[in-house]
């Protein structure tokens, strides 16, 4: 059986692994010019470990990244919001966007990656089944539900960076929190540090110093920030607008088709899931085509994934709106008091419901 997948991103490239495994030949086809991630760092959360596991790649991620709890929650002048006890929480690994796409590249042999190759349409595909992983802009996605909305402004603008210079190992994954504004530190492997900052904008801002515009929404607040953001070059700052599918398709397959990752459930970030719903995605998508035909594998990938991935982006959504966009300051003075008043363990226990995820076998039996 021959699967195409269009999009090498990290939903992309997984998926190619993940249909390997269970005896599909894959081409990958990626428009741009090299294979690769822009971008900053990312938490691959437990769920998608498992999923990570399920493909043998666990190790070699944990090899790469930083295993760690989140520290927790803070306000502008460093005190805690939030804290979660590393004895009640699993480990989230810390890892370069590119590092990580790295360790699933090293899975598929080269001649399966194509590069500079535009699709349009499927039908100039041949294949058995196609995996539209191309984006939250999915041309895939737009051609199979024309009457779908297009993505939305979810309202808030984000930066992201990584120092050059290295912090100690013992620093913590944070959040912190002010009005209008947050800022997340992610340590990095190699002593390196990733961080985020959003805050509530019109969008289409740019400026010839973003770094600088960082500064002036944070720059006053609790170490290491301030440290932090010396460390960072200032070119390599990258500005870009959160954007959702706030309206989700009717079904994530059509025909021979399969909407995966950002192309079928783009999310806000603030349950730290996009990514990681983009591995499940593909190792559920693999199971499903390990044991049935390309009809009834598709059904019950649709099924599997569409209720899941729209219940946390609906999650992620309100998050946002009881967190960094909050700017009224006698809302902000509720939301910190309500957040200290909740133990550490019934927060971990609101986050089981989305962590708690076991990957179906891959299976060659059919």
């Amino acid at each position: 059986m021959k699967a195409v997948v269009v999009g090498g991103g990290l939903g992309g490239v997984t998926t190619a692994v993940a249909l390997r495994e269970v005896g599909w030949e894959v081409t990958v086809l990626e428009r741009a010019p090299e294979f690769g991630e822009v971008g900053a760092g990312v938490g691959v959360m437990p769920n998608a470990m498992r999923a990570l596991a399920a493909l043998g790649l666990a190790d070699d991620v944990r090899r790469i990244g930083t295993p760690r709890v989140a520290g927790g929650v803070r306000d502008p002048r460093g005190r805690p919001l939030a804290h979660f006890d590393a004895s009640r929480a699993e480990h989230v690994v810390a890892v370069h966007r590119a590092d990580l796409h790295r360790v699933l590249r090293s899975a598929l042999p080269e001649a399966c990656l194509v590069t500079d190759t535009d699709v349009r349409s499927v039908d100039e595909l041949d294949a058995d089944l196609v995996v539209a992983a191309d984006g939250i802009g999915s041309r895939i996605r737009r051609a199979l539900f024309p009457a779908l909305p297009e993505p939305v402004y979810a309202g808030t603008t984000a930066w992201r960076g990584v120092t050059k210079a290295e912090f100690p190992r013992d620093l913590e994954i944070s959040q912190t929190l002010g009005p209008g504004t947050e800022f997340g530190v992610l340590p990095l492997g190699d002593g390196r540090v990733c961080w985020f900052a959003a805050t509530v904008a019109p969008a289409g801002g740019r400026s010839g110093d973003e770094l600088g515009e960082v500064r002036r929404l944070v720059g006053d607040w609790h170490d290491p920030i301030t440290a932090v953001l010396d460390a960072t070059p200032p070119g390599t700052v990258l500005r870009h607008d959160i954007h959702e599918l706030a309206t989700p398709p009717p079904t994530y397959v059509r025909g021979r088709v399969a909407l995966l990752g950002d192309a079928a459930h783009a999310m806000t970030p603030y349950l730290g899931q996009g990514a990681c719903m983009a591995i499940e995605d593909a190792v559920v998508l693999a199971a499903a085509c390990a044991h049935t035909d390309v009809p009834g594998a598709l059904a019950e990938y649709d099924r599997r994934r569409r209720a899941r991935t729209q219940s946390i982006a609906k999650a992620s959504r309100m998050l946002g709106r009881v967190g960094h966009k909050v700017r009224n300051p006698v809302a902000v003075a509720m939301r910190d008091a309500a957040m200290r008043a909740v133990p550490a363990s019934v927060a971990v226990r609101g986050m089981t419901k989305f962590l708690a995820w076991t990957p179906p076998k891959l299976s060659l039996d059919r």
